[in-house]
């Protein structure tokens, strides 16, 4: 398997290749898509597709087309969640938000035009394999897997209960429903999608599906966190959005110290759910989960 940064510099070198060429008409679109997606960032979600398909034994530039569109999902939620109707901030990555450089009306179209090529990236993969009909079902699953965390039941749903929620009346349950679809179910996908393209058995499945729900669910924790105790230096985005907006998450409603708690409980149990595998190529997951924990960005 290659190192963190080795599948990050395969994915930043193919990241504009899948976009489709637009119309000289309508180039501010392109200018707004590629903004966003060039703009720097962890790339976590694509290194983690790429990682579990390579751990499965399957050839990572298959699955690169399936990287790319998750990239580009997590980058349209992005777009999206910055506008002033959502979280309304002016910073990410260090940088203007995309509707400060191209105003709300081009980055709502360039979230939209991001996701839609996402969707038709994988499309156009799944017509490269009608004469391997065991491939084709494996990379048709690995597809719905990345749609429905975005959808209505993952992504979108815990972006809804996020928006709408407040401290002042919000339960437990909709803090956990907001950790585990707003952020978790896009950590989750990219997991279970990798191994799937990769023609892995049930058994690592099943393993891994829970090591990808309980990091999914330990970076939500790591993302409240950071956002009541980091810097818009460490950031690259404003901090204390949450809490200036009366919002409730994990370290708001429990506390800085239980949330801590909580985020290692969570990363030594995902660590634990894969020690079966004698396999030295976990290492990179269980290092992955690590790192994690630890990060301050």
């Amino acid at each position: 398997m290659y190192s963190y940064d080795e599948y990050k510099a395969i994915i930043e070198k193919h990241l504009l290749d899948y976009i489709p060429v637009i119309d000289i008409k309508a180039r501010t679109l392109f200018d707004s898509m590629e903004y966003s997606i060039m703009s720097g960032g962890k790339r976590l979600r694509p290194v983690m597709l790429l990682a579990a398909c390579d751990f499965a034994g399957g050839d990572i530039y298959e699955a690169l087309p399936f990287a790319c569109a998750i990239e580009y999902i997590h980058t349209y939620s992005l777009i999206h969640d910055d506008l002033p109707a959502m979280d309304d901030d002016d910073l990410r990555r260090g940088n203007p938000t995309n509707h400060k450089v191209f105003g709300e009306d081009i980055a709502i179209l360039g979230g939209d035009a991001l996701l839609n090529t996402a969707m038709e990236l994988m499309f156009r993969d799944f017509t490269y394999h009608f004469d391997n009909p065991e491939k084709l079902k494996r990379h048709c699953c690995a597809g719905l897997t990345i749609a429905k965390a975005a959808g209505v039941n993952g992504m979108i749903a815990g972006q809804v209960v996020d928006v709408k929620n407040n401290i002042k009346d919000c339960s437990h349950e909709f803090v956990d429903f907001i950790e585990e679809n707003k952020t978790g179910a896009l950590i989750s996908a990219p997991i279970i999608s990798g191994l799937g393209i990769g023609g892995a058995d049930k058994e690592v499945v099943d393993a891994f599906t829970i090591y990808a729900r309980l990091i999914g669910k330990a970076f939500q924790i790591s993302d409240d966190i950071l956002d009541m105790t980091g810097s818009a230096e460490e950031l690259g985005k404003t901090p204390g959005k949450d809490s200036q907006q009366e919002k409730a998450n994990f370290a708001i409603v429990n506390g800085i110290e239980q949330a801590r708690q909580e985020l290692h409980k969570l990363t030594i149990t995902a660590i634990e759910s894969i020690e079966r595998f004698e396999t030295q190529d976990k290492k990179f997951f269980t290092d992955l989960a690590l790192k994690l924990e630890q990060r301050r960005a």
